[in-house]
């Protein structure tokens, strides 16, 4: 039987998904997640062939997700197909209990703590703990927070929307997240939101609150916008809508190197 010590020491309950993206920042200093939503594809195989590409281009994780209608099937399906083409680990970003694979090599083991609906903070949760730990998937503990205006996540999440001039409520809950124990924190400002990624200001503020890894989500376009939220102090950016437009190598080739450089850049 093991001692207490051993089983709350981190090594045990790491995963390899977990460690890689921890090495991965040790080394990089940022990182890109490529955001597949198939659902947002022209065909099934335009979305593995995104993936695809950035995975050659040097995106660091391939999550596969979104906030409606990714599962069953067509999720066991993409998740395959996309597994068989990348070197990288492939990662959950789970809309709802549904959005769940054993194909898959992890899941944002998620929870929306500025949703006004219990569901989205525990009760999902706990509905899809069981299949997880069956299907043999690695949860990553995530804290997600849903900024202005957040899109159809903060819709479906009902989410009680951080605003966007308010950096010291995000930077509150992320503070929050980490002494509650999470081990990732996520700003998300919706798919593709008019007003852009979230405030620069708001990334700096997060990022002095916290040390657990800190990813910003939504709006990010371009590599210039890539490395300002990177160098403001995101640890990891998170691209969905711009890739599913311009998914060549070579474009997200250019996000990942503006990637690096804001961390280079970084005071």
């Amino acid at each position: 039987m093991k001692t207490m010590n051993e089983r709350m020491n981190p090594s045990a309950w790491m995963g390899k998904t977990e460690r890689h993206i921890l090495e991965s920042l040790d080394k990089n200093g940022a990182l890109l997640f490529a955001l597949i939503d198939p659902l947002d594809y022209q065909s099934l195989d335009h979305a593995v062939k995104t993936a695809k590409n950035a995975d050659e281009a040097g995106a660091d994780v391939i999550l596969i997700g979104g906030s409606t209608g990714v599962q069953g099937e067509m999720l066991d399906v993409v998740t395959k197909d996309i597994k068989s083409v990348v070197s990288k680990p492939v990662v959950l970003f789970p809309g709802n209990i549904g959005t769940v694979t054993k194909y898959a090599d992890a899941v944002y083991f998620m929870s929306m703590l500025n949703s006004r609906n219990t569901y989205w903070m525990s009760e999902a949760q706990m509905l899809a703990a069981p299949t997880v730990k069956y299907s043999k998937i690695e949860p990553l503990p995530t804290a997600y927070v849903v900024v202005e205006p957040g899109g159809t996540v903060g819709w479906v999440g009902d989410a009680k929307r951080i605003p966007r001039n308010k950096p010291k409520i995000a930077a509150a809950f992320g503070l929050a997240a980490q002494y509650m124990g999470f081990r990732f924190f996520i700003t998300d400002a919706g798919s593709n939101p008019a007003e852009g990624h979230i405030p620069l200001e708001m990334v700096s503020a997060v990022r002095s609150a916290i040390t657990i890894p800190y990813i910003a989500a939504g709006g990010i376009r371009t590599p210039d916008e890539a490395k300002s939220v990177i160098k403001a102090g995101a640890d990891i950016i998170q691209v969905g809508t711009a890739f599913e437009r311009g998914g060549s190598v070579e474009k997200i080739r250019d996000m990942v190197k503006a990637v690096r450089e804001g961390a280079k850049s970084r005071a």
